[in-house]
């Protein structure tokens, strides 16, 4: 009897070898490469290609619109591009704990009062979820909930049932017995997910994914399991904070970085309609250290205070700390201020936080946290009611920045006097509002503390 070929597939990263080796070729990670066994082929060509539909042209091509279905939680809806399409994969990612399960059985609770939905958790039991919908004051739902990580069980399940929306709770707990490796491994989830996946476009059902994350903050399995979807969100939140932000990271239907806001109460998540007067401190004056950026995630604006902290260090070589902020856009900022502001930090501690939680990835932010260092460290609070946004570049000069309109709007709603931005692309203000424009560093400083 002929033995079946193994190979040896790393659980980090999904590569392939066909000899047990101490550390993965492809991601360099030790003590990873775990045997299964190869797949045996039929021997003869598929003559799936036969049957294959034939190329169209393009422009010939019928374009159906995706229909869409509301969540019934508005955030989400939004960081969606509007509601679930029909037949769309979606996964959901966030640290242990954030709250990922009690969201996706709020909008399942909303979902079931319009078409079937089906909740198959892996972690729980049925007795589990139905006391986490009590919690929620969910009352009588129509959610069919089931109890069951065996992908075959499932996937008969979904044929029998049919359910418009499928909620997998999690991912990384569902096995197939296809493969002879532990639920949770790379083949196993990505064997299962591209299952799933098949199903939801096979069928026309919306398959939600709730994905665990590693230590680093990724979601954990083969990083192809985030290409075969059709949109990755991630869950935020900081130890201690109430609030809760979801994020979109890919969306194949709607604007990525999109973010939505929830604050979690006794009564389960409930939506923040205006997350800017959220993260703004209410101070009752201007303080050093305190600038608010006018930022915009996805199509949103949004309006955060950037705080910053420079005191003598005694230290050879002073702190740099910074949270939500790229700690490398921060050492680039310092040195800056230093060619180009006339600000040295070398003999500085210097701390930078975006209050409230928010993690800002854009280059607009440049010129609000370089204000608010020079701000801390020359005790000075920057001058009237304004926001501040825009790029800085290596040679001091205040690059554009996409949306200005839709910052600046957002500024006036909340009551702001002014703005300091870059002076391209700058339109006529309405009455009222006062733009300073800026093609350097210095015009920026210069209108800021009003040298």
């Amino acid at each position: 009897m002929t033995r079946a070929k193994s190979i040896y597939v790393c659980q980090d990263c999904g590569g392939v070898s066909n000899k047990w080796l101490g550390r993965c070729p492809d991601c360099g990670a030790w003590n990873s490469l775990v045997e299964q066994q190869a797949e045996k082929g039929s021997g003869k060509a598929s003559t799936a290609y036969a049957t294959a539909s034939p190329p169209q042209w393009l422009h010939e091509v019928p374009l159906e619109d995706a229909g869409r279905m509301a969540t019934g939680l508005g955030e989400l809806d939004r960081v969606l591009g509007g509601g679930q399409v029909t037949g769309a994969a979606i996964l959901l990612g966030g640290d242990p704990g954030i709250g990922k399960s009690t969201l996706l059985l709020q909008a399942a609770h909303y979902m079931a009062q319009a078409c079937p939905v089906l909740y198959v958790t892996g972690e729980e039991s049925a007795a589990q979820v139905a006391l986490r919908g009590q919690r929620l004051g969910l009352g009588p739902s129509h959610i069919r909930v089931v109890a069951e990580n065996h992908l075959e069980a499932i996937e008969a399940l979904l044929s029998r049932e049919r359910p418009a929306v499928v909620v997998v709770d999690s991912i990384q707990t569902v096995y197939t017995d296809t493969l002879q490796s532990a639920p949770g491994s790379v083949s196993q989830v990505r064997e299962c997910a591209a299952r799933l996946v098949r199903h939801a476009k096979a069928n026309a059902s919306t398959v939600w994914l709730v994905g665990h994350v590693t230590k680093e903050g990724a979601i954990a399995g083969p990083r192809v399991l985030e290409h075969m979807v059709d949109t990755v969100l991630y869950f935020e939140g900081e130890a201690g904070s109430p609030y809760r932000i979801v994020r979109a990271i890919k969306n194949r239907f709607g604007a990525a970085n999109e973010l939505g806001v929830f604050q979690m109460q006794e009564a389960g998540l409930t939506e923040v309609a205006n997350p800017s007067q959220l993260f703004l401190s209410q101070h009752e004056g201007p303080v050093p250290g305190s600038v608010v950026l006018a930022t915009q995630e996805g199509t949103r604006p949004l309006l955060v205070e950037v705080q910053a902290l420079v005191t003598p260090s005694s230290l050879a070589n002073p702190r740099r700390v910074a949270i939500g902020l790229d700690p490398n856009r921060l050492s680039l900022l310092l040195a800056i201020l230093h060619r180009h502001g006339g600000s040295a930090f070398f003999d500085q501690d210097v701390f930078v936080n975006i209050a409230g939680g928010v993690r800002v990835n854009e280059p607009a932010a440049d010129l609000a946290v370089a204000l608010a260092l020079l701000s801390s460290f020359r005790n000075r609070p920057v001058s009237g009611r304004r926001v501040v946004f825009g790029e800085l570049g290596l040679a001091g000069e205040v690059r554009a920045v996409a949306g200005s309109a839709t910052r600046l709007r957002e500024a006036i709603k909340l009551g702001f006097h002014g703005a300091i931005l870059p002076r391209a692309g700058v339109e006529p203000a309405p009455r009222g509002f006062t733009l300073a424009p800026a093609t350097r560093l210095g015009d920026a400083i210069a209108a800021a503390f009003d040298a």
